[in-house]
């Protein structure tokens, strides 16, 4: 299979390349700076590292066409590059709305639209990961990305019927709190694991916080044959966080 996985470097993306690549996949990693690209783990005869910033439509493009002559082709799109990193809630202004929905909305839908004629050549799939900020109100979280996240889900759920009529498949993963090296939570944890503790015990069922392999399985499930009747779908995995249905 030839996977396409933005924001590939570090953290989640990081896990989901280097499940596929496990699993002997071909797998073209993008992100913005390629130092971090090429100085990462990943690198083996079947990774291709293709640097941009794909929240700008015109590298999207690149980035895409860049990916296709590495792999000869492309099978499935993970789209992975976002940032809850944001100003606190009632202190937005039109620039970090613009901010946010660039690095949580339009770079998916830029890498998506660059590459559905391929997918569409390949009766592909796609896998967005977005956040359980997009499916109800977590309190404390950044509202101009729990909007721009929200929105991505709409659009995974509007988008999978034009794409399904051309053969492809796309999805959603909504995880939770998510702890990676260099992630929120383990500053959080170091400024005051007591808290985060605290935070665990009272809000998700399972007492912990998850991990990028489980994301990057969840992932590699949605791309797979086991998943070929699921599209449209916003899957959470969240260690029971969440309340609506």
């Amino acid at each position: 299979m030839r996977i396409l996985v933005t924001g590939g470097s570090r953290g989640i993306g990081h896990a989901i390349s280097n499940t596929f690549l496990s699993f002997g996949h071909s797998v073209a990693i993008n992100g913005r700076n390629e130092a971090n690209l090429t100085g990462g783990s990943l690198q083996n005869s079947k990774t291709y590292f293709i640097s941009g910033d794909i929240t700008d439509e015109e590298v999207a493009k690149s980035v895409v066409e860049r990916s296709v002559n590495e792999l000869g082709g492309l099978d499935a799109i993970i789209c992975n590059v976002g940032s809850g990193s944001s100003v606190e809630p009632g202190s937005e202004n039109y620039a970090e709305w613009q901010r946010m929905f660039d690095k949580n909305f339009f770079s998916s839908t830029n890498i998506i639209e660059a590459g559905t004629k391929y997918l569409q050549e390949s009766k592909g799939s796609v896998v967005c990961i977005s956040s359980i900020c997009g499916c109800e109100i977590v309190s404390q979280a950044p509202i101009t990305y729990s909007v721009a996240k929200a929105a991505l889900n709409a659009y995974v759920k509007g988008i999978s019927r034009p794409l399904g009529e051309l053969g492809i498949r796309i999805n959603a993963v909504a995880p939770g709190n998510v702890l990676f090296q260099g992630s929120v939570w383990e500053q959080k944890i170091k400024e005051n694991k007591k808290k985060v503790d605290k935070m665990l015990i009272d809000e998700v069922p399972l007492q912990r916080l998850g991990t990028t392999q489980e994301v990057a399985d969840l992932v590699a499930w949605l791309v797979s044959p086991a998943a070929s009747f699921m599209t449209g779908a916003i899957l959470v995995s969240d260690g029971g966080q969440t309340r609506s249905l």
